[in-house]
């Protein structure tokens, strides 16, 4: 799993809500770039279609060459329900600001 060039550390801030409850905008997140998904883990995703955005959404299954990710807000995610499968850049395992949180 690369490291984004435009991010040479491992902390990432939210935006959006398509993973709300778990995150929200403005929540920073370590992300640990050497950890291999498994399902059901938060992941820093890039989109084929989309090579410039990086996401984060929650691992579902692996899918082809890549994983199948999805929002935990179905009302407010743009996933692999619609952009196919994403390449899983990293394994997000807390939240560090502004409510420390561990994740699995």
């Amino acid at each position: 799993m690369a490291r984004p060039q435009a991010n040479p550390l491992p902390l990432v801030r939210v935006v959006g809500p398509s993973m709300v409850p778990t995150l929200r905008t403005g929540d920073v997140v370590l992300v640990n770039y050497g950890k291999p998904p498994e399902s059901n883990d938060l992941v820093l995703v890039r989109w084929p279609a989309r090579p410039d955005q990086l996401s984060v959404k929650r691992a579902v299954r692996r899918d082809g060459g890549g994983w199948h990710v999805e929002g935990d807000n179905p009302f407010a995610s743009t996933d692999s329900r619609t952009l196919g499968a994403a390449e899983v850049l990293g394994v997000i395992r807390v939240r560090v600001w502004p409510r420390p949180r561990w994740f699995r």
